[in-house]
């Protein structure tokens, strides 16, 4: 699907989907319970995968609209009948390789092309450590992989600033060994507010886990049990950067989004950073409210260490305003479903924005740019896709994103969303 965006104001309510983070980790947890109703959980291409994926371990997923009943694997994993396929979700397949670890036998996961070109070398080293055996069928440290086990827990070592979903994985899986893991980082973490989503999780399930001088523990012997049995998603904060930038740049009458309760996810820094930019910004934390009106925006200095999936949007933002936006720390949003720096800065540049791009940063020279109409990339990336749409909001002309229909991935509402603001979408499928 193609989309072609023209120029609007945009006005009233959005609500916020649940949060993908989120519901990733409560699906697989609940996976390793007996039986949980998970509501208010996003059913998304990428979260039907981590779905997909319990079934295959042996537990069964049924969905009504926004609720899950889940019947878990009880601890275990059994060993999968068949392979394990990940679509283009690499939560999924970091969570669920820790999982295959645990089962007593040989499990295979794959994805699509954008997938399999995603490092997964220190998870695999990790559990190789750990006793297990896990191998890239192509010796490169990426999918498909294969991974034989039941590993009993113990210490390891592995990088923080490749991806935190390798720790996040080893946790959950952790807790249910015999020994419990005991995770030294070698290097800082980048996107440390995912671990604590992490923690958040497993304490809701009735999980130990903690943060040690050396990086993370968690104790085996371990049962999953949310509370009541029930477990209730938040609102995704990746996902509401979208409407609130749109506010921020193409609303004079205010955009108010609904879901925004406060939460361990590390993207609510997009609040701060919208105020920071010159938006008329007011978040009530306790109705779970942001209002937000456009100013005159300016450019500002961000670093994504701990909030990689912002980048898109901050760029975006930062084509608006005036003067340079600088998003610092940026090297590990290369790894993301594509290279995110090099991608917005092309497709930004396809719409007359300066940029300079290094390895570890983007600048956005919005002072020195012109924002025009363009045909663009989505690069199979959703959220490459949702940046540049709001980009087409206030640039001059018509902007049209081709292969839209990948916001599927984690906003399956969000072209329906931009149009009840007000904005003006033709859609070609």
């Amino acid at each position: 699907m193609n989309v072609t965006i023209t120029p609007s104001r945009v006005q009233g309510l959005a609500r916020a989907p649940p949060s993908k983070s989120y519901t990733h980790r409560a699906i697989l947890v609940a996976g390793y319970a007996d039986q949980t109703t998970v509501r208010d959980a996003l059913w998304s291409a990428d979260t039907q995968a981590t779905a997909r994926a319990v079934e295959r371990f042996g537990g069964t997923v049924t969905q009504r609209n926004e609720t899950l009943e889940i019947e878990g694997f009880h601890d275990r994993p059994g060993v999968p009948a068949d392979i394990i396929d990940c679509g283009n979700s690499g939560t999924t397949m970091r969570l669920v390789t820790a999982t295959a670890a645990l089962a007593d036998g040989t499990s295979v996961l794959t994805g699509d092309e954008s997938l399999r070109s995603r490092p997964q070398g220190p998870l695999l080293e990790a559990i190789t450590d750990l006793g297990g055996e896990a191998t890239s069928t192509r010796s490169n440290g990426q999918a498909p992989l294969v991974v034989t086990g039941p590993i009993s827990g113990g210490r390891v070592s592995i990088p923080g600033d490749v991806s935190s979903q390798y720790i996040t994985a080893l946790l959950l899986a952790g807790a249910v060994t015999e020994d419990g893991l005991e995770i030294e980082l070698e290097t800082e973490l980048k996107s440390a507010p995912y671990v604590d989503i992490t923690l958040e999780v497993l304490a809701a399930f009735g999980v130990d886990a903690r943060k040690t001088d050396l990086g993370f523990a968690v104790d085996g012997g371990q049962t999953y049990s949310a509370t009541g049995g029930e477990y209730a998603v938040p609102g995704d904060f990746s996902s509401i950067s979208y409407p609130l930038a749109a506010g921020a740049i193409a609303s004079e009458d205010g955009v108010r989004i609904d879901g925004a309760h406060p939460s361990a996810q590390g993207d609510t820094a997009i609040v701060d950073i919208v105020d920071r930019m010159g938006a008329a910004v007011d978040w009530d934390r306790d109705a779970g409210t942001i209002d937000v009106t456009a100013g005159e925006l300016e450019g500002v200095e961000v670093s994504v260490e701990d909030t990689p999936d912002l980048l898109p949007t901050i760029a975006t933002l930062g084509a608006v305003a005036e003067g340079e936006t600088r998003i610092t720390n940026a090297e590990h949003v290369r790894y993301k479903e594509t290279d995110r720096v090099s991608a917005m800065a092309d497709e930004l540049a396809t719409l007359g924005v300066e940029t300079t791009e290094t390895q570890d940063s983007l600048t956005i020279h919005g002072g020195d740019s012109e924002l025009t109409g363009g045909t663009v990339d989505g690069r199979n990336d959703h959220r490459v896709i949702m940046a540049l749409a709001l980009a087409g909001l206030v640039a001059e002309g018509e902007t049209t994103v081709v292969g839209a229909d990948h916001v599927d991935v984690s906003f399956p509402g969000f072209f329906d969303m931009l149009s009840d603001l007000g904005a003006a979408i033709d859609r070609e499928r």
